[in-house]
């Protein structure tokens, strides 16, 4: 158990370099054996973590910790990962809808199979690792990695306008983390010229002060890559093209893991790294967010392709979690890690059920559909469930994630708190609306008569998700407990009293120190 964390990390990885070089019918079972291996070894980690126990010193949520070990040690760069409540259920979250992504794609992707298969387990390495790293530059590391695989998922498997939407979603991307990466290095530096020592540890880098003005700039370039990524409201046009053009399984991982990863961002580094910039600019965050929740239900209104729809309705969802995270209490930025885990399962199952009907009709028009509930009642009550559990439905899982991120974010952020609350109301009439036109009405057109219902194989892999909505649902307060005290441990950070006379009086001091550092170095 010593290295349970980095044998879950890198074992789709391992078992990627196997699945490149096997045919394809051997690589689908051998890529779904591994990513159910690396699932089933994921989940002791529930049992493991204690969430009030004792962890890493001087930062107690944080258990399992291996490291740091020396990678460039000159630098004070080292292997370091851990997790605490937040990542652990976010790891659960991955290993979980790797597989179902994985097995969903047997009936879908039939050109270049070892390769599909393969950058999926690819990706879930990024994905593991970005979650678990400790150290800035091992989490930059995975980070960057995530871009590959799902540039090539988007741009082999894609649709007809696949090209365009993977270069824009890595132009996009790109940009965003070279931002970061600058911040990363001043952080870096900062950190030499105060503590006198070479750490890219963040939990080094959590107690560097910082001056005012170099926070602020800091804080805007980590929150540029983090917005890109999650996408908030202006910089959220890349996510639609990257949905369309997506196979199914590239959407559902698209929805369900690579757009937390922008608001986990959020939550591990830069609102705790910047707690004055992120208190600052935390009201233009909270009304991005709002406009973006109305922004998103309104295109999402007017769609007349499923898949488009539900890609803007991820608009919408997102700016929940977000006026959630910048709330700074305990109930909004709760509310805001549960809204992710909400998001990645009913969002990720609407993507696999229009994949599913896509594969029938090959058309995702809403106008081509009608009167499903005739001809595919199974399939009809699985979507009812999902759209219900999407809109917040009291008694499924939006309903908790929704309520506590919008009761939290009122008590900060009140106008931008009802503006985005006007939104979640769209919310409900655009998938009401796209649910009554797709499978209640007569059923008209003959080829929708001749659908076939969902097979076993179909089932099989949607049975995790429904009923994880009704667990958590029904059941929220045993998540809850696991992520509290880590959030209570974040908000101490990103609340705690700055003393801005000393950070004025120290500026020039560490100007000057990070000066004579790149002085010595050179």
């Amino acid at each position: 158990m010593d290295h349970l964390l980095s044998i879950i990390t890198f074992l789709p990885l391992v078992g990627a370099l196997a699945v490149f070089a096997s045919p394809g019918a051997t690589a689908r079972w051998l890529a779904l054996g591994v990513s159910g291996l690396t699932f089933l070894l994921s989940v002791p980690l529930w049992f493991l973590y204690d969430p009030a126990g004792t962890g890493l010193e001087g930062w107690h949520t944080m258990q399992l910790v291996e490291g740091p070990y020396p990678w460039i040690a000159d630098l004070g760069i080292s292997y370091m990962v851990g997790i605490d409540g937040i990542a652990l259920l976010l790891v659960l979250l991955t290993t979980l809808l790797t597989p179902i992504v994985i097995y969903s794609s047997f009936s879908s992707v039939h050109e270049k199979v070892s390769q599909y298969m393969g950058f999926m387990l690819v990706l879930e390495t990024g994905m593991l690792g970005a979650f678990v790293a400790l150290d800035t530059f091992l989490f930059y590391v995975f980070w960057e990695l995530m871009l590959i695989p799902m540039y090539f998922i988007i741009g082999i498997w894609g649709g007809p306008n696949r090209i365009y939407a993977a270069v824009k979603f890595f132009i996009y991307t790109v940009v965003g983390s070279l931002l970061m990466l600058v911040a990363i290095l001043a952080l870096y530096f900062f950190h030499h010229a105060q503590q006198g020592f070479w750490s890219a540890s963040i939990l080094d880098l959590y107690h560097v002060v910082l001056p005012y003005r170099t926070e602020f700039w800091l804080f805007i370039a980590f929150a540029l890559a983090f917005a890109i990524k999650v996408p908030m409201f202006p910089v959220h046009t890349w996510l639609p093209d990257a949905h369309v053009q997506a196979p199914t399984g590239g959407s559902v991982i698209l929805a369900g893991v690579l757009l937390k990863l922008g608001t986990f961002g959020f939550l591990r580094y830069a609102m705790p790294l910047f707690p004055q910039a992120t208190h600052e600019l935390g009201p233009v965050i909270a009304g991005l967010a709002a406009i973006g929740i109305v922004y998103g239900a309104l295109v999402a209104m007017v769609q007349d392709d499923i898949k488009k729809l539900v890609a803007y309705s991820s608009v919408s969802h997102m700016g929940v979690v977000m006026l959630g995270l910048f709330s700074f209490n305990t109930e909004g930025v709760s509310g805001s890690v549960y809204q992710m885990l909400n998001h990645g399962l009913s969002t990720g199952a609407l993507f696999l059920l229009v994949g599913i009907i896509y594969e029938r009709r090959h058309t995702r028009l809403i106008a081509e559909y009608g009167g499903l509930a005739t001809a595919v009642p199974k399939f009809s009550v699985v979507m009812l469930i999902v759209t219900f559990s999407s809109i917040g439905l009291p008694g499924l899982n939006g309903f908790i994630g929704e309520a506590l991120s919008l009761l939290g974010s009122f008590h900060a952020h009140p106008v931008a708190t009802v503006v985005g609350t006007s939104g979640v109301i769209f919310g409900a009439v655009y998938m009401l609306w796209m649910v009554q036109r797709v499978i209640f009405g007569p059923l008209t057109n003959q080829a929708n008569k001749e659908l076939t219902d969902l097979t076993g194989r179909e089932i099989l892999y949607l049975a995790p998700i429904l009923a994880l909505i009704f667990v958590m649902g029904l059941a929220p307060r045993p998540f809850l407990q696991v992520m509290e005290p880590s959030v209570d441990r974040v908000l101490q950070q990103v609340n705690r009293e700055v003393d801005l006379l000393a950070v004025t009086e120290s500026a020039a001091h560490s100007g000057d120190a990070v000066r004579g550092a790149h002085g010595g170095e050179r």
